[in-house]
């Protein structure tokens, strides 16, 4: 490691000021732009989930009338999905670390990138232009489901327009990775001596490309029919609206892991690291996020098996649900695996992936009781729903986000947050999550529907759990956070690689200088995880 590259002024101080940092090219920079952003409309969807638990606290109203319930977690899901989970990791972390993981100074296509970002935030405008625009936030829920979305005198129009923004910064982030994997990597890094992350980016980054103009032209046929009466959806003037299920299913099943498989290489990353040993099935991991990604496109169909759909395509579609599970669980397997006999370092990064490991399994094992026609009937559009959507996206995906920010919160800053109070932090997080989504999947069994504004008694007392719940987990988020941003202003000067890491980007200072690297990193002679050969690339 050549000590030039410690001397160099870093990626931060290179240029201040407004301008420098919302027309830059660094591909560094515009990941934080995207880290600043996220972070603040998570925390808005939060709010607004804390709003909705409040109101669902007892049966009757509490705080908010039918209609306004409705707009709230209309806005809820859109905030949560389109600005914070579906670009929250590819952004963040992709952008920051995939140039670093492959040994490059940037991605294939920097103003591309930026382009990108001003995107993300043009359709961020869009989605809250619907609070002061109009007669207020469309209430259809996130899924803009039709007639109704065609019907409502709420502002759909502009709330589906900032998605079809979203989506088109979600295509060119997706375009830009493909190229950078392809092109970029630095001389002796083939394919199977990627990093995991990169894997899971890559197969991401195709979903991002072939399924985001799907959604694209379902939102914009629901505009046109709002706008010009053309009759695409609404039954009245000769619209279907099992058409809008299809095709709005079509893109959004496949979303899904557009959340997961970046998650999944996160946790790839953070458990061979902590556990000090190599990766155990390396190609079988990476190899089965090509697989869900591929099998992603064709289950999209268990959502509507309460439509009307033909009984031969529904059993076709449940035994496609049920092999989507299998790479899924080679990726488990091998995690847990790579643990077994390690010389583990309980740090909050391992125990954010070990919460992902733990979530995600309730969260897929109650996916396929969604998949299975007899039990799907019972429980679709049940809590049930929202308890195991919630266990996979924020127990998984949101999970895997907050680990990265604590694995590379120091190279990032070059700041050393306070491990113990991490350690609290995570806790209450995740004690507060099992009471807040945990409830939502037994009520759901009990028969309680979901995104209504009232319930029957019976449903009380999970309510109840459920609420306390969400502010536990609002208290340990809070403190999460302000662990964070107190290590930014005052931690101590981080480590290198504080972590004992081996994947290129720790072979850099920290935080990284403007270029990234002053000389070629030295590659790992048997691949990214191989620690015993670590003291040939230290």
């Amino acid at each position: 490691m050549s000590t030039s590259v410690l001397s160099q002024p870093n990626y931060l101080q290179v240029k201040k000021g407004l301008f420098s940092w919302i027309f830059t090219l660094d591909h560094k920079r515009i990941a934080l732009l995207y880290l600043y952003g996220i972070v603040a409309f998570f925390l808005t969807g939060l709010t607004l989930g804390l709003l909705m638990r409040l109101e669902l606290l007892n049966p009757g109203r509490d705080i908010v009338q039918p209609q306004t319930y409705n707009q709230l977690f209309t806005l809820h899901g859109v905030i949560m999905i389109f600005l914070f989970i579906i670009p929250s990791i590819p952004a963040v972390f992709g952008n920051f670390f995939l140039p670093l993981m492959l040994g490059t100074d940037d991605v294939a296509f920097p103003k591309l990138n930026l382009l990108s970002w001003w995107l993300y935030v043009i359709g961020a405008l869009f989605a809250l232009a619907t609070l002061v625009f109009g007669d207020g936030p469309a209430d259809t829920g996130w899924t803009f489901y039709a007639p109704y979305s065609v019907k409502t005198g709420t502002n759909v129009t502009l709330a589906v327009l900032a998605a079809f923004i979203l989506g088109f910064s979600s295509i060119l982030t997706g375009l830009n990775f493909i190229v950078t994997i392809h092109r970029l990597r630095t001389p002796g890094m083939t394919f199977t001596k990627m990093p995991l992350f990169a894997w899971g980016l890559y197969a991401t980054s195709w979903i991002q490309l072939l399924a985001t103009p799907v959604i694209g032209i379902t939102l914009l046929m629901i505009v046109a029919e709002r706008v010009f009466g053309v009759g695409l959806f609404d039954p009245s003037i000769g619209g279907d609206p099992i058409l809008y299920q299809h095709m709005f299913w079509i893109y959004s099943h496949p979303a899904v892991y557009i959340m997961a498989l970046p998650a999944m290489g996160i946790v790839s990353e953070i458990i061979p690291t902590f556990a000090q040993r190599t990766i155990f099935g390396y190609k079988a991991i990476a190899y089965s996020s090509l697989a869900i990604a591929f099998i992603g496109y064709f289950v999209w169909g268990h959502h509507m098996f309460t439509s009307g759909m033909s009984g031969e395509a529904a059993i076709i579609f449940s035994i496609l649900t049920f092999l989507v599970a299998i790479p899924t669980a080679i990726k488990v397997f091998n995690w847990v695996a790579t643990l077994y006999k390690g010389s583990i370092n309980i740090q909050p990064p391992l125990l954010y992936a070990l919460a992902f490991i733990f979530n995600f399994l309730i969260g897929g094992l109650t996916g396929l009781v969604n998949g299975a026609l007899a039990a799907d009937i019972h429980v679709h559009d049940t809590y049930f729903v929202v308890g195991h959507f919630h266990y996979v996206m924020f127990g998984g995906t949101g999970f895997a986000f907050f680990g990265a920010l604590h694995y590379w919160f120091s190279k990032i800053y070059g700041k050393q947050f306070n491990i113990k109070i991490a350690n609290i932090a995570f806790a209450i997080f995740f004690i507060g999550f099992q009471l807040l989504y945990f409830p939502m999947l037994v009520v759901g069994i009990m028969g309680m529907p979901r995104r209504y504004y009232d319930y029957l008694p019976q449903f009380h007392t999970p309510n109840i759990i459920s609420t306390v719940g969400s502010w536990i987990l609002a208290t340990g988020i809070l403190l999460m956070l302000g662990n964070l941003i107190v290590a930014y202003y005052k931690g101590k000067k981080a480590e290198r690689n504080p972590w004992h890491g081996i994947t290129l980007e720790w072979q850099t200072a920290s935080p990284p200088p403007l270029h990234n690297f002053d000389e070629l990193p030295k590659l790992n002679i048997k691949g990214p995880y191989h620690y015993e050969n670590a003291k040939d690339v230290s």
